[in-house]
């Protein structure tokens, strides 16, 4: 992703994100239980989260590589499909088996924070 996919990128899951955090809150809370409540407020906070790190990698992209935050995106949204999406579908579904793939996503979002990490730590540009 360029900096401005990874930008409409973020901008586009924090539609979804505050999206899905208000339907959480209006339209599943007679329906789910409080701990099933708790799983899906856990999805919506790191969706949105993630999706201004996506913004950010966006914002940052022409100062640290480019390429460097294209691969560094790409992981972050990974993260989110995986880590936010098997937490949204544990919260509807009750299937208990779905937590098991929520830590493939989390993995995928350390991943992301320490590739900017190394990207900033290796920029010639960075200040002092």
């Amino acid at each position: 992703m360029n900096a401005r996919q990874l930008i409409i990128a973020g901008s586009l899951n924090m539609v979804i994100g505050v999206g899905a955090g208000a339907f959480g809150a209006h339209g599943l809370k007679a329906v789910l239980s409080p701990a099933q409540l708790a799983i899906w407020q856990t999805a919506v906070s790191y969706h949105q989260l993630h999706a201004l790190g996506l913004i950010l990698l966006g914002a940052l992209a022409s100062r640290l590589g480019p390429s460097a935050m294209a691969r560094t995106g790409n992981c972050m949204l990974a993260g989110i499909i995986v880590f936010s999406g098997s937490l949204y579908a544990l919260a509807l579904s009750g299937i208990k088996l779905l937590g098991a793939i929520t830590p493939l996503g989390g993995v995928a979002l350390l991943a992301a924070w320490l590739m900017l990490a190394w990207a900033a730590y290796r920029s010639s540009q960075g200040t002092e």
